[in-house]
């Protein structure tokens, strides 16, 4: 496998940056899939409507996508060093105060609000720059190896937060989740993570990689390519499924009468899966292209919406594990695919600000389904709607990524 970094003479300092990168996702993405186990805790001490206690998560995901375009310009503009430094400290400050909620309202301002800014700071945005600056001939892979990180954090901290929350209540769990950040992500960015030579030089060297035509894309041309608007809404339908599987499958367990820490043990199982399932993609995407991997790993969601019913129902170890398999197969290509097709369709110097519009795209998928799987419930007293809802998705989303066919990338005057 050919994975290159981006300076030649420098490939040691682009692998310390994309493994401190890993740890940094395991740490904040580890935080945010916590929240499914967070949510059964909230609604077992507050006793809110389950759209309220989701309409949380729903704020934090749509706040952290609503400032990627802002985070994609100051990631140009200063590096994604500095970004990540201040999230870390944002999303401390967040996770403290969210311990404090005795009111609804509290927990969307201090988690969906203030948490949400840190996410987008410290997050997905600032590691896909990153990722694509230190690797420019093998986006797919890079970001495939660093979004492993992300599993890692489902794997270990939902479980360990679920056992917070039992030893010790869900307010300490988040005290101790505010200390995991900032003790972490403060010194690893400001001893480990470096920015890529092309974002200190203000240039992009990517475009070296593929194609100076490329480097013509500006967020306005972008805008006039149906392109931009097919790739938006594969980030929108794939996160709107995948997201309202992993948010909800912890209360979906719950309710059909799997033990809360069996149903966190599964969601660790998905992180667990997608670790390793993120690099493959990658891979496979970057020698056989974006659509076939894509589409195989949609076809994986769409059987665990039926894996889910059916674990629900027979609570054999089997059935969970198959479930968690194919959900981790499925949700593990949203890490890789979209950020690189966007590289291969928008890339040149302006790449950070019309990835960060994107994004966007994405978050309203992820408070999409989310808040509108607890919707559905409260009115129907099931999840049934919004399975069928999600597959519709996931239907949908591999349809568009083919129709945005990054196989066949143009420069702005094709479009």
């Amino acid at each position: 496998m050919q994975f290159n970094s981006a300076t030649e003479g420098r490939p040691a300092r682009g692998w310390v940056v994309l493994t401190a990168s890993f740890f940094t996702l395991t740490v904040l993405y580890g935080v945010w899939y916590s929240y499914s186990v967070f949510l059964v805790a909230l609604l077992r001490e507050f006793g809110w409507p389950r759209s309220v206690v989701a309409g949380a998560f729903s704020a934090f995901v749509f706040v952290h996508g609503l400032v990627a375009p802002g985070i994609g310009w100051l990631a140009r503009r200063f590096g994604p060093r500095r970004l990540i430094l201040s999230g870390g400290a944002v999303m401390c400050l967040g996770l403290l105060l969210a311990a404090q909620t005795t009111a609804w309202w509290h927990l969307y301002l201090t988690f969906g609000v203030v948490s949400a800014l840190g996410m987008g700071l410290g997050g997905w945005v600032p590691t896909v720059i990153l990722a694509r600056g230190w690797f420019p001939g093998s986006v797919a892979t890079a970001i495939g190896v660093t979004s492993g990180g992300i599993g890692v954090g489902i794997l270990v901290l939902v479980p360990v937060t679920q056992w917070l929350i039992d030893q010790v209540g869900w307010r300490w769990a988040y005290r101790i989740l505010a200390a995991l950040v900032v003790a972490y992500i403060a010194p690893a960015a400001l001893a480990l993570i470096q920015d890529p030579p092309a974002v200190k030089e203000g240039t992009d060297e990517t475009t070296a990689a593929v194609g100076p035509s490329r480097a013509y894309w500006t967020l306005a041309a972008a805008f006039r390519s149906p392109r931009y608007w097919c790739l938006g809404g594969v980030y929108l339908t794939g996160n709107f499924v995948t997201q309202m599987l992993l948010i909800h499958q912890v209360a979906y367990l719950v309710d059909h009468g799997v033990s809360a820490m069996t149903a966190a043990e599964v969601a660790g199982a998905v992180g667990f899966v997608s670790i390793l399932a993120k690099v493959g993609w990658g891979v496979l995407a970057d020698r056989a292209g974006r659509e076939l991997a894509y589409g195989l790993a949609f076809a994986c969601t769409a059987l665990s919406l039926g894996l889910l019913i059916w674990a629900g129902q027979n609570h054999g170890p089997a059935l969970l594990a198959l479930y968690a398999l194919a959900i981790g197969l499925g949700y593990a290509i949203m890490a890789p695919v979209p950020p690189a097709a966007a590289s291969d369709l928008f890339g040149g110097p302006g790449f950070s600000t019309i990835f960060g519009t994107i994004y966007t795209f994405g978050a309203v998928g992820l408070a999409g389904g989310t808040w509108s799987a607890g919707w559905i419930f409260d009115l129907t007293g099931s999840y049934a709607g919004a399975l069928w809802l999600g597959l519709g998705m996931a239907i949908v989303s591999p349809l568009l990524l083919w129709k945005a066919a990054p196989r066949r990338a143009n420069p702005p005057s094709g479009c």
